[in-house]
């Protein structure tokens, strides 16, 4: 028999934007903005600090004005019965 449920998704993006300087980004810059997205990855998922992260974990978008995003989306799911 079919049974009924209903669930509410909630998409959530935390982004770190590193913005250029006058010859592009920093990489110390961008290494920082990427370790503290790895860390916040890290613990929203759960992971430890020796887990390595899957492969689609963390994002990089370059934007028109030069400079960098890294961003990663989490997900929480409700379900009601």
């Amino acid at each position: 028999m079919a049974a009924y449920t209903h669930r509410t998704v909630h998409t959530i993006t935390e982004e770190w934007e590193v913005p250029a300087g006058p010859s592009g980004v920093p990489i110390g810059e961008f290494s920082r903005a990427l370790t503290a997205a790895s860390r916040v990855y890290r613990d929203t998922h759960g992971l430890d600090h020796y887990t390595a992260l899957p492969d689609d974990a963390l994002w990089v978008a370059g934007r028109e004005d030069g400079s960098v995003v890294i961003s990663f989306q989490a997900r929480t799911t409700n379900t009601l019965d």
